[in-house]
C-alpha cells in the first residue's frame, strides 16, 4: 500500500482554519479526505459538517470524507484510521490534521518520523499556516505559539486582508518573510484556495528521496537581515509596543531565519560532526532547516532537511555541466546564534 499523504493545518485562533477546512471538504475535487481534529470545542467544524454529539470517534460524511476527533493520542488515531483503511472499512485518500489555535505543530510533525509504524504508513506532505491579517502583528508580538506556527510553515495563507490597509498587509508579509523565507505566502478570501495550493506540496519530505525545490538555489532571499538585527524587544517591557511603532523593523521576533552560502565544498565528516553537535544543543529551538550541499567526494547534490533533532539527507541529481556548485542552507529557529552556526559551517569547508 502506498503511503497516505498528510497535511497539517495550523494557525492562531480566529485565523480561518475551519473556514478553509470546510472549503476543502465541500469542494468537488473527487478526493476522499480523513480529517483529524485535535480538539473539540470552539474550534470544531460547524455542526452541518460534523455532528459532535455522537459517541463515535469517526464520522463518515456524505461526500466520502471522514471526520475524527482525537480523544486519544494522535498516534493511536492514525493507526486506527490506517487499520480501517487496510481492512476496507474506511475509504480515504489523504489525511488533514487541524491543530488547535494554540498548538505548536512541531510535536505533531515529529510523530511522522519518530514512530516507525506511522512512518511506514504515512507521508507528511506539508504544514499549512493560516495568518489573520487584522490581528497577526499583535499575536506575533505576544504569543510564541503564533511565531512557531510561522517557523514551521511550508505554505502561509493570509486571511482577512480585506479588513486592513494594503501597507499593513505588505508590512506583515515582510515580517513573515524575515521569519520564514522558505514558505510562499498567499492572501486568501473566505478560504477560497485552489486544491493545488493545499495538497501534494511535498514541502516536508524528511525521509528518503528528498525533493529539491527547483528554485531553492537560484532565488536570492529578498533580504538577508543579518545586517540589521532588530533590538527593540530587548529593552521593551510591553509585548505589543512594537506594533504601535508601525514598522516591521522594530520587531525583535525570536523566530528568525538566516541563510548560509558557500562555493567551497563541505567535508562530509566535519559537517556531520558539526550538525550533530548543534542539533544536540539547539535541536529544540531549530524549527526547520534545509539545504542543497556541495560535498567533497561526490558529483551529486546532497539534499538535507530537518525539524528539531530529526535530520534526513539524501543524494540528489548530479551538478549540471557549467553549473556553479554553491551550497545553500536555510535555518529557521528560536533565537539561534547565527555567528556560532556560520563560524562552525565555515570550519567544515574543505
Amino acid at each position: 500500500m502506498s503511503l497516505i499523504p498528510v497535511t497539517i493545518l495550523t494557525g492562531f485562533l480566529g485565523s480561518g482554519k475551519t473556514t478553509l477546512l470546510k472549503r476543502i471538504l465541500t469542494e468537488a475535487h473527487g478526493q476522499k479526505i480523513a480529517v483529524i481534529e485535535n480538539e473539540f470545542g470552539e474550534e470544531n467544524i460547524d455542526n452541518e459538517i460534523l455532528v459532535n454529539d455522537t459517541q463515535e470517534n469517526i464520522i463518515q460524511m456524505n461526500n466520502g470524507c471522514i471526520c475524527c476527533s482525537i480523544r486519544e493520542d494522535l498516534r493511536e488515531t492514525l493507526q486506527l484510521l490506517a487499520a480501517k483503511k487496510r481492512k476496507g472499512q474506511l475509504d480515504f485518500d489523504r489525511v488533514v490534521i487541524e491543530t488547535t489555535g494554540l498548538a505548536d505543530p512541531g510535536p505533531v510533525a515529529q510523530t511522522f518520523f519518530m514512530d516507525e509504524e506511522i512512518a511506514e504508513q504515512y507521508l507528511l506532505d506539508s504544514i499549512l499556516t493560516l495568518v489573520d491579517a487584522k490581528h497577526a502583528q499583535t499575536q506575533l508580538d505576544d504569543r510564541q505559539e503564533a511565531r512557531r506556527q510561522i517557523g514551521f510553515a511550508d505554505q502561509i495563507f493570509i486571511s482577512k486582508t480585506d479588513l486592513v490597509a494594503e501597507d499593513e498587509v505588505q508590512a506583515l508579509m515582510h515580517r513573515l518573510t524575515h521569519m520564514n523565507p522558505r514558505a510562499p505566502q498567499k492572501a486568501v478570501h473566505f478560504g477560497e484556495v485552489a486544491i493545488a495550493d493545499v495538497f501534494d506540496l511535498r514541502g516536508f519530505n524528511l525521509n528518503a528521496k528528498l525533493d529539491i525545490d527547483p528554485d531553492f538555489l537560484k532565488a536570492e532571499e529578498p533580504h538577508d537581515h543579518a545586517h540589521h538585527d532588530h533590538e527593540h524587544g530587548e529593552h521593551c517591557d510591553h509585548p505589543s509596543h512594537a506594533a504601535e511603532q508601525g514598522s516591521h523593523h522594530r520587531h525583535d521576533d525570536d523566530v528568525k531565519s538566516f541563510v548560509f552560502r558557500s562555493d567551497k565544498p563541505f567535508s562530509p565528516a566535519k559537517l556531520e560532526d558539526f550538525l550533530g553537535a548543534v542539533v544536540n544543543i539547539y535541536g529544540p529551538r531549530m524549527l526547520r532547516y534545509k539545504g542543497v550541499l556541495n560535498m567533497e567526494g561526490t558529483e551529486r547534490k546532497v539534499i538535507f532537511q530537518g525539524v528539531h533533532q530529526l535530520m534526513g539527507s539524501d543524494l540528489g541529481p548530479a551538478w549540471l555541466e557549467g553549473e556553479k556548485k554553491t551550497s545553500k542552507m536555510v535555518f529557521i529557529g528560536i533565537d539561534l546564534p547565527k555567528d556560532i552556526f556560520v563560524q562552525g559551517l565555515e570550519q567544515c569547508l574543505v
